[in-house]
Parts: C-alpha cells; sequence; structure tokens
C-alpha cells in the first residue's frame, strides 16, 4: 500500500549550462563569474519544435536558482512541479530557466548595484540572449515571462517595470513592496547585533560566514545589509537612477556599505532612507504606468498574515493599479510569508497560458 501520492507521470529535464559573467567582474565581495544556469525542459521537449515560452525563476533572498532543484521531504521540487501541471494539460509546455544570483550578503534584489554586482545586467543583457542560443525559446518578449516569491518576487516586478522589452509577463509572490513596513522593522534587530560588533558590517559578515547556526537575529541583519548595499550602495553620492547601470564596483567591500539609522538612538538619516525608497515598487508606479499596462499578465498575490508585513504595501499597490486602470490578476490567500511553493499553482498555469496565447497570435 502506497500513501505517497504516485508521480506516474513523463518528466522532463534540468540541463546545466555554464556561463562565464563579464558584467560580475570586479565585483566588490569576489563572487564567483563562472556559474551555471539550470534550466527545466518540459517532457517531449524539441529543437525542431515551435519555440517554447520561457519563465524565468527569481530565488528569494538567501535562496538561489540550483536550489529550487534539491530534494524535499515533503511537496515539490520546482521540476516536479513544472512535471505536475505540465502533465494534467493545466499549463503548456514550457522551459524555466533558474538562474544563480548568490551574492556574499545571502542574495540580491535583481538590480544593478555597485556594491552588490550588475545582476540586473547579468539577467537581462548575459542570460537571457545566452539562453536564446543554445535553447528552443521564443525570442522576444512576448514568449517570456519572470515569476518570484519574497526578494524574487519583488525583483520580477521591479524588472517587468525597468526591462519592458524583455519581460512579456511577470507573476509577484509576496514581492518586497512598501519598505516602511517591510525593512524599517528590521532595523533595531540590525543595530542590536551590529553594536555588538563594534558597528563593522565586514566584521559581522565574516563572524556570520564562520558561524555553524547563525540565528534569526543574524539572518534578519544580513537582510538590512543586503538591502543597504542594492538601495543605497556606497560610493555613489548622487545614487544611480533604478535599473541604470552602477558606477564602477567598488574594490573595497569595507567601504560597501552604508546604513539609513544610528545604531545607537535608531534615528533616521532621511538623506538615506529616502534612496532606499526611491527603490520601492510604490514610488516607482507612477512612472512606469505603460510598461506594467503594457505586460500579458500582471499576476500579484500575498499571504494576508505575511510576516514581513507585506500585505500592507501590496494592498496600497494593487490600490494603485486599479486607480491608474492597469489589468492585473491579484490574490490575498490566507498564509503567511512561509510555505508559499504551492501558490505557484496558480500562477504559473496562468502566465505560461497567456505569454503562450501571445506566441500562437504573433505567429
Amino acid at each position: 500500500m502506497s500513501v505517497r501520492p504516485e508521480c506516474n507521470w513523463p518528466h522532463g529535464k534540468v540541463v546545466r549550462l555554464g556561463h562565464r559573467s563579464k558584467v560580475l567582474e570586479g565585483n566588490a565581495w569576489g563572487d564567483p563569474v563562472a556559474r551555471d544556469l539550470c534550466v527545466y525542459l518540459p517532457p517531449g521537449y524539441s529543437e525542431s519544435d515551435a519555440p517554447y515560452a520561457s519563465l524565468w525563476d527569481f530565488a528569494a533572498f538567501s535562496s538561489s536558482g540550483p536550489g529550487h532543484l534539491n530534494w524535499r521531504n515533503q511537496g515539490e521540487t520546482l521540476p516536479q512541479r513544472l512535471d505536475r501541471l505540465i502533465a494534467s494539460g493545466v499549463m503548456p509546455p514550457v522551459v524555466v530557466p533558474m538562474p544563480d544570483c548568490y551574492t556574499s550578503l545571502g542574495g540580491n534584489q535583481y538590480i544593478n548595484s555597485a556594491a552588490v554586482g550588475r545582476y540586473a545586467d547579468y539577467v537581462v543583457q548575459e542570460l537571457v540572449p545566452f539562453l536564446s542560443e543554445r535553447i528552443n525559446v521564443v525570442a522576444g518578449r512576448h514568449g517570456r515571462g519572470v515569476f518570484g516569491k519574497s526578494s524574487g518576487g519583488y525583483g520580477a516586478l521591479v524588472h517587468a517595470m525597468y526591462f519592458p522589452d524583455t519581460w512579456g509577463g511577470v507573476a509577484v509572490h509576496a514581492g518586497d513592496i512598501g519598505f516602511e513596513w517591510v525593512y524599517r522593522p528590521e532595523f533595531p534587530r540590525a543595530a542590536t547585533v551590529l553594536s555588538a560588533c563594534g558597528g563593522d558590517p565586514i566584521r559581522f559578515l565574516k563572524n556570520f560566514w564562520a558561524k555553524k547556526r547563525p540565528g534569526s537575529a543574524d539572518y534578519s541583519t544580513l537582510l538590512t545589509l543586503a538591502m543597504a548595499a542594492s538601495y543605497d550602495p556606497a560610493g555613489d553620492p548622487a545614487g544611480d537612477p533604478p535599473g541604470d547601470p552602477p558606477g564602477d564596483p567598488l574594490g573595497d567591500p569595507g567601504g560597501a556599505i552604508q546604513l539609513p539609522f544610528d545604531l545607537y538612538t535608531l534615528e533616521l538619516d532621511n538623506e538615506r532612507w529616502n534612496r532606499w525608497l526611491r527603490h520601492d515598487p510604490l514610488k516607482l508606479l507612477a512612472s512606469h504606468v505603460d510598461q506594467l499596462a503594457a505586460l500579458k499578465l500582471l499576476y500579484i498575490d500575498v499571504g494576508n498574515r505575511d510576516q514581513y508585513n507585506i500585505q500592507y504595501g501590496t494592498r496600497a499597490f494593487v490600490k494603485r493599479l486599479n486607480g491608474l486602470g492597469i489589468e492585473h490578476h491579484y490574490e490575498e490567500f490566507d498564509g503567511t510569508h512561509s510555505g508559499m511553493d504551492w501558490r505557484l499553482d496558480i500562477s504559473l498555469p496562468k502566465l505560461a497560458r497567456a505569454l503562450s496565447v501571445s506566441v500562437a497570435i504573433d505567429n
């Protein structure tokens, strides 16, 4: 007798394509420039078939694309989920690239930063054409979508704004929206941890990577440092416009991070904090109306008990979408920021169908 669900349907395969980045060279942390791009190919994939739509997977903070291949004691890996959705007929066959954008700061927001790396350019300028040269996928935006949760959802959303010629559809699961509610509550924990390290972010990072069991306060501090380096990189007093290539990479990681608050009093440095806020989707929306309106699908969801308060910024964002008349699909589900993978059963078929219909019309 078997009590576990059977999965006796056709299986796709995952290929690893080695790639060496030029735009990541010289990054402040010495993070790898040679990485594998893991790519899911659906059952029956053929080079001679019509090109497949591609759905790019942006992993959450503290994770990366290859992590979505890992065996799970319960539930499914991303390829297993795709196999089931395709076999059940709710989703057409698609190709799913899973880029590795991990950094020494625990991840990134898929944007360009002199203090983290040119990860927007890495994906858009390097990996997208790299995939098109090697895998049978639609070459244009009408057949290319992006999805992610948390920081990956943020990356997917801002990529749709910054790079409308690259992305034709997007699915955002609890993406970082509403920085006042998402990030500021983490500042007291980060201040306490950093103060114990003499206020030195590099000392903290060395201790973090040496620890066998980092705690929740450590990860909260890591998140705050990563966001500071992403949104307000040192050495860039004016700040690059969001989505633009950054200035020269910082040679000294010790100068890469500057915090928007005082470690002793938590008083906010409004100039620093405003540089964070210009990256908030709530601030970006008004200047990117046409880009979002042109999407084949704008899917957004969030749990009503999200631990990072993302539901509040998301509600405000959706309210503004409604006011601007931008077509979208929004769902607020009963849940938290954890265990959201089941939401992919809803978003991925919608995204795949929207792009596949677009491909069929354009052909």
